[in-house]
């Protein structure tokens, strides 16, 4: 149990850094997520042919896959976007609006009866939302695009509740970053229409910081995160998961002291948002509910 929960932790530590690494890279959104996603590909497809954890996936759950994948590349790239447009605090306090986010988004995909007090919850991350926004104009674009990143996350989650149970978590994860690779790399001339000067090579520093993004806070979180599942509660996994923002707000204060960038508001904000999350999740971990959380 302690090694597990050690295993968690680190995950979520780890996970913490990709917004602070986000901040070091000197690329843009788009090619930052492309690069990360090469490296991280290439290195799961070597490390799984390898160990022979190659399966074959029929063709229409690959190309729903490869649509998930496409999703969450461009949640990334959003959420990079984010930072680049504002920095890592704002994109993340923008991220820890998910679980709210996917209490008033799921009904209307799944066709769920809508919960008034998530619906509330939701009212109370806005006003929240509403505060830092503007209190910051300055940085008024990067909280849309992050939020736009949160969005597209809870997307991703719902899309994957299709496939989970048909396919080992091993090769979901191999075929979606494949088929975010894919995706991106098709939109590609998209992005350079848009912004001509995207298109660059990483720097020196830059592919140091791209490997780490890649290799630990990408591919060992992974394999951390699979392994600690299989001996913590659910209560444990989702309470240790909302660290993650505030984790990488913590790093982001001390490496490029953003406590600076931001006014006394912020922090009224955050914690409107915070308290909305933690009681959302509060009420999904009582006894009797934590069903709703395998469901």
């Amino acid at each position: 149990m302690k090694k597990a929960l050690l295993q968690l932790h680190a995950a979520v530590f780890l996970w913490g850094f990709t917004g602070v690494l986000g901040r070091a890279i000197t690329l843009d959104s788009t090619m930052l997520v492309w690069w990360r996603l090469l490296i991280t590909m290439v290195s799961l497809w070597v490390l799984y042919l390898f160990l022979g954890k190659t399966k074959r996936i029929n063709w229409r759950a690959g190309l729903l896959i490869s649509l998930i994948g496409t999703v969450q590349a461009l949640h990334w790239v959003t959420f990079y976007g984010s930072i680049k447009l504002s920095n890592v605090t704002i994109a993340l306090t923008c991220l820890s609006t998910t679980a709210l986010l996917a209490s008033l988004i799921e009904p209307l995909i799944l066709k769920k009866r809508f919960d008034l007090v998530e619906i509330f919850l939701g009212l109370f991350a806005i006003a929240g939302i509403l505060i830092i926004y503007n209190t910051h104009l300055q940085f008024s674009i990067g909280i849309i695009i992050g939020l736009i990143s949160a969005v597209l996350t809870v997307l991703v989650s719902v899309m994957n509740k299709k496939i989970i149970d048909a396919y080992e978590p091993e090769q979901i994860t191999l075929y979606q970053l494949t088929g975010g690779f894919l995706g991106l790399t098709a939109l590609l001339p998209l992005f350079q229409y848009l912004f001509p000067e995207s298109w660059s090579l990483p720097g020196t520093w830059d592919w140091l910081w791209l490997i780490i993004l890649s290799w630990l806070c990408t591919i060992l979180t992974f394999f951390l995160y699979i392994r600690s599942l299989k001996s913590i509660s659910a209560f444990t996994m989702n309470l240790t998961l909302t660290l993650e923002p505030i984790y990488g707000i913590i790093l982001a204060f001390i490496i490029y002291h953003e406590n600076k960038e931001v006014s006394k508001w912020f922090y009224l904000g955050f914690a409107l948002i915070a308290v909305a999350v933690l009681f959302h999740m509060w009420r999904l971990l009582k006894p009797g509910r934590q069903k709703s959380l395998v469901d």
